[in-house]
């Protein structure tokens, strides 16, 4: 087991355990976008690390792209309003596009995502989130085609997760001490 950061409460998920929900995850894509135009977009930073093991794992033809947006509220909680930060380079008019989460939580930002690039005539639009938060009472407002596991509430850092663009390169996905970031 790998040693935890000293501010990982505990762990969530392991590297062998991050490795075969990638690989599941890669083989069920594969099967589903075989023969079609595949771009996988990244929703920067936090994507980007899942999204480099993902490309990996998926077998057949495929672009890349990334965005960057800013979503705007208190800090810990997304209000839904958006800003987009950095746009695609590719156009995505006709082709399948598979966007790439780290976690989702609301799915407020997400969905502000959605409706902008469906406005642009994919050929389909669907999201695979390494993370699917559950939230007790809450049900996210997009239901990705694809989820590697679910979490559940607490501060998550590592394979992408940060605070304060901390922790990003933990090789695990650890639950932060609360006396960290409270």
């Amino acid at each position: 087991m790998e040693s935890l950061h000293p501010d990982v409460d505990r762990l969530l998920l392991s590297q062998e355990e991050i490795a075969d929900i990638v690989k599941r995850m890669g083989a069920e894509i594969t099967r589903d976008y075989q023969g079609k135009d595949l771009v996988l977009i990244a929703v920067l930073r936090g994507a980007v690390v899942f999204m480099g093991d993902l490309m990996r794992a998926v077998e057949c033809p495929l672009a890349i792209d990334f965005m960057a947006v800013s979503s705007y509220g208190d800090g810990a909680k997304s209000s839904g309003i958006v800003r987009i930060v950095k746009d695609l380079d590719i156009d995505i008019k006709g082709r399948d596009v598979l966007i790439v989460e780290d976690i989702l939580d609301s799915g407020l930002t997400l969905r502000y995502l959605m409706k902008n690039l469906s406005s642009r005539h994919p050929a389909s639009l669907e999201v695979a989130a390494f993370l699917l938060r559950d939230i007790e009472g809450k049900q996210a407002a997009i239901e990705p085609k694809y989820i590697g596991a679910r979490c559940p509430e607490g501060f998550l850092v590592g394979y992408g997760l940060d605070f304060a663009e901390r922790y990003r390169n933990l090789p695990y996905v650890g639950v932060l001490k609360p006396e960290v970031y409270s």
